[in-house]
């Protein structure tokens, strides 16, 4: 079987992004910044549920202003009501048009990675993730989520690795899992529970730095 050079160039990009997607650098020291503007939803239309909700954002995707965020809250109420094929594509149209590492490409990374790990999808959400963080800076965000995201696909010494930079960055309120509804008030209740785990994980054997 041949492949056509347009259809060749397009495999070896797709299997070029999923790899370094995958590929995650070692934790730094410390996680700092704050990265408000990624890690937040994307919501264009406030008040209104249902079919209300997806007509509205449907005309403001026709009118072109607000058009990718509008695409963004569309593939989130898609998949949260069990369309998650039709959210995974307004989803990958809303990153297909947007600069890639900008702010909003990553925010929208941020939000799918957040849909696809709470259908069970572990790996795609990780790697989501990755290329989220892989552009800029050292955001407080990383730490934690990585730790519940590699824990989640048996990467667990990574896992650990990634936790202990949020304890170095802020020991007073990693060390302890009785902080995390504070810390974590839009985790649910589960996901909280299996960084826990990860917690018991470090504390049982936390690793050295550097």
């Amino acid at each position: 079987m041949t492949l056509n050079k347009g259809l060749l160039a397009v495999v070896l990009a797709l299997w070029g992004f999923v790899a370094s997607a995958q590929t995650l650098s070692k934790p730094k020291e410390f996680y700092f910044d704050e990265d408000r503007a990624v890690t937040r939803p994307i919501v264009v239309v406030e008040g209104l549920q249902g079919d209300e909700l997806a007509e509205a954002l449907v005309k403001i995707r026709e009118r072109g202003r607000k058009a990718i965020e509008a695409s963004v809250q569309l593939a989130h109420v898609a998949i949260a009501g069990g369309r998650t094929e039709l959210g995974k594509s307004l989803y990958q149209q809303a990153l297909n048009s947007t600069q890639s590492g900008g702010t909003l490409w990553r925010s929208i990374s941020w939000n799918y990675a957040w849909d696809l790990y709470r259908l069970g999808e572990f790996e795609p959400a990780l790697t989501q993730w990755t290329g989220a963080i892989n552009v800029v800076g050292a955001p407080a965000w990383v730490p934690p989520t990585l730790a519940l995201s590699l824990w989640s696909v048996d990467r667990k010494t990574e896992a650990v690795q990634w936790y202990a930079a949020a304890v170095r960055t802020e020991p007073n309120l990693w060390n302890d899992p009785a902080n995390f509804a504070r810390l974590l008030p839009t985790w649910s209740e589960s996901e909280r529970s299996r960084l826990a785990e990860v917690h018991a994980a470090w504390q049982a054997n936390p690793p050295a730095w550097p």
